[in-house]
């Protein structure tokens, strides 16, 4: 649960640091200030670049 990388909802690999990805997610409904990634990391569905490519 703790420091889990993400992972590509297709390919199942895990996310590296700095790589380029596409996100699906809902546009937040609150206003205020929150840790990016640990937001990003509860609520987006992460896909990489090349299965994102390849769709």
């Amino acid at each position: 649960m703790f420091n889990e990388k993400p992972i590509c909802i297709i390919c199942k690999e895990e996310i590296e640091d700095g790589e380029i990805v596409h996100m699906k997610m809902r546009y937040p409904k609150k206003r205020g200030m929150t840790e990016i990634k640990a937001y990003l990391r509860n609520e987006a569905q992460f896909t990489c670049e090349a299965c994102f490519g390849n769709r």
